[in-house]
């Protein structure tokens, strides 16, 4: 058994000369980090097409982490092995302990290699998953199948090498699956080349970068990590302040989710499209989120949440780059409670709120108190969702709209939702914050 491929730019090479059938196509090449992203790499730049990441995470077993029982991608897609879970013992406790934990890694790390710049839209396009080798395929297909949900035209998995039952199997999940070294004696991956190092995190960044190109879109003008005083705890936030902002927006996360939420960066990104600053904050400190991954008690814990978005509230109108600034908050899940409960009790100079998918019955008593304008956004099939809300909208008071987005389900992962819900809560805010009393300053502050 000898080396095929020197190392992955040349495997990259090898694979997409195997590809050139697609090139009239509407690609999208979607690279597997880290080692698939070099690969994915050249098949981009062979074919003309961008380049994106899709990023997934190994489920190991708690007493022996190399020991995979599955894996997680994004749109919480989860793929689990039965046999390894029943030969270790796991218990469904230790399953949810250890899949939400690796949720929030892969989440944090896809925001990273990103770097802001917003996900490309694979729907009705051809959408290539890229690997540097095929040997469980585990990843592979969490990445398969959460790519899928995104509406490709046409979905192919290629690599420069595979085992050929592996293969198989994914000829059953994808259109096509190209992968031009087959051997019976797979083995592992690194055996196929004859230089098989570790990618950096650093490198993955760097391709994805230089393959964006210079007008790729960015995250917003500024965006800077920001430690926001909220009481007596200290909250990571990542603040971004367009040009003329004309008011600015919290997002109060909730359900386990963080400032690093794929949907949530997505939709702020439009929203300082649209002139609107943004504030994406983390809820819980590191502390309370690795007790929250344990025990999902403190996400429902909606007066804490509510301090903490009033808290955020408080320090940016005290910060020299925001003050004046009309403020808005955008919810999800039981983080649209909160941000009714903060609204309710400290309504000074928040003039909207928006929820994506909310919970605003978790706020109680305080839906009769709210005096803001409230727009709640619901997808068209997330029907127990919608009953809430439909029962929270009654109680309001104050100007309120609810808005069904057709086809979405409640985490509006069907293609054209989100942009839905972006549309939504632009039009919401620009039409609900006033102009800031003052021109913000220009300087954004540091993390320290």
């Amino acid at each position: 058994m000898g080396a095929t491929y020197g190392d992955r730019v040349e495997a990259g090479r090898a694979l997409a000369a195997q590809l050139t059938h697609l090139k009239n196509e509407r690609c999208v090449v979607l690279g597997i980090p880290r080692g698939g992203i070099p690969v994915a790499y050249e098949v981009a730049r062979s074919l003309g097409s961008p380049l994106d990441v899709v990023v997934v995470r190994k489920l190991g077993v708690p007493a022996q982490p190399e020991l995979a029982f599955g894996a997680v991608g994004p749109e919480d897609v989860s793929v689990l092995n039965d046999d390894v879970i029943l030969s270790c013992g796991l218990t469904e406790a230790d399953v949810d302990r250890v899949t939400r934990r690796e949720s929030k890694e892969r989440a944090r790390r896809e925001a990273m290699f990103r770097g802001g710049r917003a996900p490309v839209d694979v729907a009705g396009r051809t959408a290539i998953i890229v690997d540097d080798g095929l040997a469980t395929g585990a990843t592979a297909l969490a990445a398969v199948r959460a790519v899928r949900r995104q509406g490709p035209a046409r979905l192919v998995l290629a690599a420069p090498v595979g085992a050929p039952d592996t293969i198989a199997r994914f000829e059953r999940e994808v259109d096509e699956v190209v992968c031009p070294l087959r051997p019976d004696d797979m083995g592992a991956i690194g055996m196929w080349y004859r230089h098989f190092g570790p990618t950096p995190d650093e490198e993955v960044i760097d391709l994805l970068r230089r393959a964006s190109g210079p007008a790729a879109p960015r995250s917003g003008p500024d965006e800077r990590p920001v430690f926001v005083t909220a009481g007596p705890v200290v909250l990571e936030g990542t603040l971004s302040i367009p040009e003329g902002a004309r008011g600015i927006v919290i997002f109060a996360h909730g359900s386990g989710s963080s400032r690093l939420s794929p949907r949530n960066r997505w939709v702020a990104q439009r929203l300082r499209e649209a002139g609107l600053a943004t504030l994406l904050i983390d809820l819980l400190t590191p502390s309370e989120g690795a007790e929250d991954d344990e025990t999902a008690r403190l996400r429902f814990d909606i007066p804490l949440l509510a301090q903490r978005v009033r808290g955020a509230s408080e320090w940016l109108r005290h910060e020299g780059s925001t003050q004046g600034l009309p403020i808005g908050y955008f919810g999800s899940s039981t983080g649209a409670a909160a941000a009714l409960v903060a609204a309710a009790e400290h309504p000074e100079g928040v003039r909207g709120v928006v929820s994506r998918g909310g919970r605003p019955d978790l706020a109680g008593d305080a839906l009769d108190h709210v005096d803001v304008a409230t727009l709640l956004i619901v997808g068209g099939h997330d029907r127990q969702v919608i009953t809430m809300n439909e029962e929270a909208i009654d109680r309001l008071r104050c100007e309120k709209e609810l808005r069904i987005v057709p086809g979405a389900t409640h985490l509006f992962e069907e293609p054209g939702t989100l942009e839905k819900v972006a549309e939504h809560a632009a039009d919401w805010f620009i039409h609900h914050l006033p102009e800031p009393t003052r021109p913000p300053h220009r300087r954004v502050p540091s993390a320290r």
